[in-house]
């Protein structure tokens, strides 16, 4: 199985909790609309990686600070991307069918190292740079659905096991990338930095 590290441990996700539509922002530059609940699929364990994989033009990256779940509460949080086919997801959406096809491919969860939550959450910050540009910057009070919110609303109908991820959704500024793209990731909590990843599109 595929795993991720949170400070030199080894975690071993079942599966990866992802939730769309949570920024009003990223919502408008994709045209979507507002919704009435929360929007949640999964990713299985297949589609973890260390690593950032070109995988073509229709690929869409989305950058989104992820927890780790431990003891069915959030133990450690990092940096994640949800890699998207965007052509096959709008081909779904138009048909009202499943998004696996464009959301759950092998490799498709791209995660950096993780770190123990420490702090207040409320003070959660994302912020990527692409090519050295400052590209997506996520923050907890924009988003819709709050960390306890998410956890929530999970546990209602599916057991969390330790390892499992959270993708807390995606802020606005998602786009295209190419080989030899290079991705830097920043966590901060209180304002300051907990985590930052890199990674170079192979």
């Amino acid at each position: 199985m595929n795993f991720v590290y949170c400070e030199n441990e080894k975690f071993y996700p079942s599966k990866i909790i992802c939730i769309g539509r949570n920024y009003v922002e990223h919502i408008k530059e994709l045209g979507n609309e507002i919704p009435s609940s929360m929007v949640i699929f999964n990713k299985p364990n297949s589609a973890v990686s260390r690593e950032l994989y070109s995988f073509g033009e229709d690929i869409r990256f989305e950058g989104e600070i992820s927890f780790l779940i431990k003891n069915k509460k959030i133990e450690g949080i990092g940096f994640g991307l949800d890699l998207t086919n965007a052509k096959i997801q709008n081909y779904l959406k138009s048909k009202s069918l499943p998004w696996e096809r464009a959301k759950a491919f092998d490799k498709s969860a791209v995660f950096g190292d993780f770190v123990k939550l420490k702090g207040d959450i409320k003070t959660v910050q994302m912020k990527l740079f692409i090519n050295d540009i400052l590209t997506q910057n996520a923050k907890y009070e924009l988003m819709i659905y709050k960390p306890d919110e998410i956890l929530k609303e999970i546990s209602s109908f599916m057991t969390l096991e330790d390892g499992d991820i959270i993708m807390s959704g995606t802020p606005r500024g998602v786009g295209g990338y190419k080989t030899d793209d290079r991705f830097e990731a920043v966590i901060y909590v209180d304002g300051k930095e907990v985590v930052r990843n890199d990674f170079k599109v192979l």
